[in-house]
């Protein structure tokens, strides 16, 4: 049987860009708790939007004997006019693009999967298609792109690394687990690790007892508005302190003096389930979750990202993979698109002056699949430490 081959579309190359840590594994392989993994797809091109000044991907190419194509169409059609590839990986984050007046980065990601969609239509048949982090800054955007590759027969994933990474202690629902409420604690930027950050609570919280029906509200506070949202019984106090004694990478003390500007997502669902993420920039430098059960059991993990060569972005990579290999999604991309629309909304009520916001529109059915077939083998990459806080590389975190 013939390798796959596959299109690589890219905003930028550069060391640690996302182009680095995904699409670099599919050139010289996945580093894995089991071991070096060999890629069983070919990249078969390269469309880099932008040239960093410390650009690898022509260097990249050149290695790997992969054609660089100056459009979106001829990397898909390998210069010619059909499709001419079995997959498209498309890695939308990274590079010099504009931000908003809400300070949402816009990357073309639309743009991208639109071009390709393009492709699709009028070569009469379509691929599978791996996109990236959150669909779009924009929930229109997001929607007519699950929407236009369903329209197409186009399997279609997206999503980070998150919901695939380490946890410490391992703990993952069974499937209509009952909860009741759940938190988030993360860092960074709002916008960029705020999905981050909402993912790793969705992908828990969407196993729950009936499946996700979707959001009902949002709002995003910041400052002292946060504990005071607490002291009001507006998030849980005990599963906040859970989820942040399991970060390693914290400072000590109270996070309500070590904070300066900590902010909090408060999400209400349709079905009445409450969660709140919090980012604390300044007091740690991790990811975790926890949850109460409607028996009143608290669960409380760790979501661990390792340091170089970055093994979980190997499970990220390895279930898009399974994608290309399979025709068939692993996981389902509504997750992705429920978390992309409820950091617009998040960020809009931040913008409006942290108002509570009504999301109707946010009426999301799907039904978490049981696991994905590429995940960590246990709680911990063998061989690595937890990493101290570090401010400088949080404070970098942030300006992305």
């Amino acid at each position: 049987m013939a390798v796959k081959r596959i299109a690589a579309i890219i905003t930028a190359y550069y060391p640690y860009s996302h182009a680095d840590v995904i699409v670099t594994k599919f050139l010289r392989g996945f580093p894995t708790d089991e071991g070096l993994q060999q890629p069983q797809v070919e990249i078969a091109s390269f469309y880099l939007d932008q040239i960093h000044e410390r650009d690898v991907g022509r260097e990249l190419a050149a290695e790997y004997d992969i054609p660089i194509f100056q459009s979106i169409a001829k990397a898909l059609t390998l210069g010619g006019k059909e499709l001419a590839v079995d997959g498209v990986l498309i890695i939308g984050e990274h590079g010099d693009y504009a931000w908003n007046e809400k300070e949402q980065h816009l990357y073309p990601r639309r743009f991208f999967l639109e071009q390709v969609c393009g492709v699709f239509a009028t070569s009469g048949r379509s691929v599978p298609v791996f996109s990236d982090k959150h669909l779009s800054w924009s929930w229109e955007q997001a929607r007519w792109m699950c929407d236009r590759t369903r329209e197409l027969g186009a399997p279609f994933m997206a999503g980070s690394s998150l919901p695939v990474s380490y946890r410490q202690p391992w703990l993952e629902y069974e499937l209509d687990t009952g909860l009741s409420e759940a938190v988030s604690v993360a860092y960074g930027g709002l916008d960029s690790y705020g999905f981050h950050a909402l993912e790793t609570l969705q992908c828990m919280v969407e196993r729950r007892a009936g499946g996700e029906t979707g959001v009902r509200s949002v709002q995003c506070l910041e400052g002292a508005a946060v504990w005071a949202a607490g002291e009001a019984g507006r998030w849980p106090r005990d599963l906040f302190e859970a989820a942040v004694d399991r970060i390693e990478a914290k400072k000590e003390g109270d996070p309500r003096e070590v904070c300066e500007n900590p902010a909090v997502y408060l999400v209400e669902y349709t079905d009445g389930l409450k969660t709140a993420t919090f980012l604390l920039n300044g007091f740690a430098s991790g990811w975790a979750f926890a949850g109460r059960r409607s028996n009143g059991e608290v669960d409380a993990a760790e979501f661990f990202l390792a340091g170089d060569p970055h093994p979980h972005f190997s499970y990220l990579g390895l279930n898009a993979q399974q994608l290309f290999l399979s025709g068939e999604v692993v996981y389902p991309v509504e997750r992705t698109l429920l978390v992309s629309g409820v950091l617009e909304a998040l960020l809009d009520s931040r913008h409006r002056g942290h108002v509570l916001l009504e999301t109707p529109h946010l009426s999301v059915n799907y039904r978490s699949y049981s696991t994905p077939p590429h995940r960590p083998s246990g709680p911990r990459p063998k061989g690595s430490a937890t990493e101290p806080f570090r401010p400088e590389e949080q404070a970098r975190r942030q300006k992305k």
